[in-house]
């Protein structure tokens, strides 16, 4: 295995009494000079099919491998089996999840300190979108896969309404639900263009809300002078903040008073209706290419990046970065560091990338283009994934909810549900 220029330094700086104090590493070696890795046990919330096959694949040219085992699980209760695990002296060598876990898990980490992954290596090393895990002095975790949100098309639907290609921009998309969304005399919809303005039944709302805040510049949470981590939905102050052009944006489709009209919370999972072929278009993430080829072989469908804002000057999208994190406890914390060090290597990224159908996070392994269409624009979006630390997914998707719910019934103007929300995750972040 060749050990790339970042992994040779943390090999070379890392002291495991610096990082946990109890451990030291092994005097062995492997075959590639490195000391042995010895049984490492990973939680994670990854499909754990995939991330046993990304360890197979490692532990046939890296013998080390041989020992590290995965078990899946229930990124809902993720926190909970650990801090159980904990208590008891069972604790996982490693846990592999992503930042929207990380509010949760973070009291049960033990952080990788700076002077052992310095802030220089790890920007230069990892997508921008990872550094939502450092901690205050140093990082939480090292950096492994990145599922972006990407555009996915129904080719049928748009190319029968002349359509040659997806929309790059939300102002071009929205120019196209009078072309693609078929509207009964009562305005019932039975077909529409996307699945956006309500919550419940829009697949990953969470992250298209999330996608369309930082896209307009609105960070959604950060540490306030005095150290408190707050949320900031609204953006900065005016006669209507970038926030609330945000929930505008969202709940018009929503409102069968406009023209963008074309989606209501009585119809199905946005990502049934995609497969099924009632929508033209489904945003997701990249991951769900695969569900959505097995699911319906006969949907004619193609895979575009997220559209941006028309006046914008950069891209991004939204999207889950996961990272290898060490508990508390953990008994092989030298192995485990180890493991997820030569887990950023070109080779091992590509193997993880190819094996779940994410991105790699490391920067080096982003640089060459896939042959896959899918792979092209997973690995084009990682590059623009921006993050934000969010509460667990469920707090966040009950405070999202009922913000777009009082918006669209109109109960609540949007500078209103702006502010209840910021109130309400603002607290759960400093739980």
């Amino acid at each position: 295995m060749k050990i790339t220029l970042f992994q040779g330094i943390l090999f070379g700086v890392f002291g495991v009494a610096a990082l946990i104090g109890l451990f030291v590493f092994s005097t062995s070696t492997n075959k590639t000079g490195t000391s042995a890795i010895g049984t490492v046990v990973i939680w994670g919330t990854l499909p754990e099919e995939d991330v046993k096959a990304t360890l197979v694949a490692v532990a046939q040219t890296e013998d080390s491998f041989k020992s590290v085992s995965y078990v899946e699980k229930d990124s809902a209760t993720l926190a909970s089996e650990l801090s159980s695990a904990i208590a008891t002296g069972n604790a996982p060598d490693m846990v592999l999840s992503s930042q929207e876990e990380l509010h949760a898990l973070a009291r049960f980490i033990s952080p990788i300190p700076s002077d052992t992954l310095s802030p220089n290596i790890f920007m230069n090393t990892f997508i921008m979108g990872a550094g939502v895990f450092a901690a205050p002095s140093g990082y939480y975790g090292i950096p492994f896969l990145v599922d972006p949100l990407v555009l996915f098309s129904n080719r049928t639907i748009l190319t029968s309404n002349g359509i040659a290609r997806p929309p790059a921009t939300w102002e071009a998309l929205t120019g196209l639900v009078p072309k693609v969304a078929v509207l009964t005399p009562s305005r019932q919809i039975t077909r529409g263009l996307i699945a956006l303005g309500t919550y419940d039944n829009v697949r990953n709302a969470r992250g298209i809300l999330s996608a369309l805040f930082l896209q307009t510049g609105v960070p959604m949470s950060a540490y306030a002078a005095n150290g408190v981590l707050t949320a900031n939905l609204s953006g900065p102050a005016g006669d209507t903040t970038p926030g609330q052009a945000v929930l505008g944006f969202y709940s018009q489709f929503a409102d069968p008073s406009k023209v963008s009209y074309t989606w209501n919370a009585s119809l199905p999972d946005s990502q049934q209706g995609f497969r099924n072929g009632d929508l033209a278009l489904y945003i997701g993430y990249a991951s769900e290419a695969r569900f959505l080829a097995a699911a319906n072989p006969n949907l004619d469908f193609g895979i575009a990046p997220l559209p941006q804002p028309a006046t914008a000057n950069v891209k991004s999208t939204h999207g889950l970065v996961y990272a290898f994190m060490i508990p508390r406890g953990a008994k092989n914390a030298a192995g485990a560091y180890q493991a997820a060090v030569l887990l950023t290597g070109a080779a091992e990224q590509t193997i993880a990338a190819n094996a779940t159908g994410l991105a790699p996070a490391a920067l080096n392994s982003l640089s060459s283009v896939p042959e896959s269409p899918v792979a092209a624009i997973a690995y084009a979006g990682a590059l623009y994934t921006r993050t934000w630390l969010s509460p667990a997914p469920a707090a966040t998707d009950a405070v999202f909810s009922s913000m777009i719910g009082s918006v669209i019934s109109g109960r609540s103007a949007s500078q209103e549900a702006l502010a209840t929300a910021e109130r309400s995750l603002s607290a759960l972040l400093q739980q």
